[in-house]
């Protein structure tokens, strides 16, 4: 992992979440989300244990996959998630994101991305500390701290993440780690440029991009605006 740069040199990415998609025509949705200039997009998996809901399986994401270039990250709130991995990574997602509080031993399942050929990240639900990635940072590419509890779409953003989000931030920073951080729930534009200030570069949004009036691609330019105005520069 190189350990030149730091979270000060990443671009601000914006990332949507297909939860509110209209599951009925999701290969039409992915195709709309890259053309109104996203990142890449965010695919929740939810396995009815680990939180409430059940979601995506990774033949659903395979058939998406061939209707867009844009790249596919996916989230695993599922229990155990080691079983899994292979499968979401042939299914066509560059990154998976895997839950601290999922795994028993996260050092081994992040390794265990790097093997499939995945980009490795980890997720931090609302009560669990920044230190708990501190020493598996050279394995992730991301850290994704929850400004929701995990499980379902259109929660409020929980503002009190905004010192962790810079807590995160600062460990990337110090220890000149090639990572990103990224926020997900809540994200809109009241909320993201708080976020951004904390020191996340990738934002996760769902339904602040959906329901926009004006259209995905009004969504997705004002949120990236709003975060590239106010998100720390170096030495900050």
């Amino acid at each position: 992992m190189d350990r030149m740069s730091t979270g000060t040199d990443r671009p601000v990415e914006i990332v949507p979440s297909v939860l509110p998609a209209d599951m009925s025509r999701l290969g039409d949705e992915v195709v709309a989300l890259e053309k109104a200039g996203v990142d890449r997009i965010h695919i929740d998996v939810m396995d009815g244990r680990f939180v409430p809901n059940l979601t995506f399986g990774p033949d659903v994401i395979a058939a998406c996959r061939p209707h867009t270039s844009v790249p596919f990250e996916a989230h695993l709130m599922v229990d155990d998630p080691d079983g899994l991995l292979p499968r979401y990574v042939e299914a066509g997602c560059s990154t998976v994101i895997v839950h601290a509080e999922s795994t028993r031993h996260l050092h081994r399942t992040l390794g265990r991305l790097h093997e499939l050929g995945a980009s490795a990240a980890v997720a931090l639900n609302p009560a669990t500390p920044p230190a708990a990635v501190e020493h598996v940072l050279d394995l992730c590419s991301m850290v994704l701290v929850m400004t929701v509890n995990p499980g379902f779409g259109g929660q409020d953003y929980i503002a009190s993440m905004e010192p962790k989000i810079a807590a995160v931030r600062r460990i990337v920073v110090e220890g000149g780690w090639d990572c990103d951080v990224e926020v997900d729930g809540g994200i809109s534009p009241s909320t993201v440029q708080g976020a951004a200030r904390a020191g996340a570069n990738v934002l996760v949004a769902g339904s602040a991009l959906f329901r926009d009036p004006l259209g995905l691609e009004h969504a997705v330019t004002e949120l990236r605006a709003l975060a590239e105005q106010t998100r720390p520069t170096r030495g900050e």
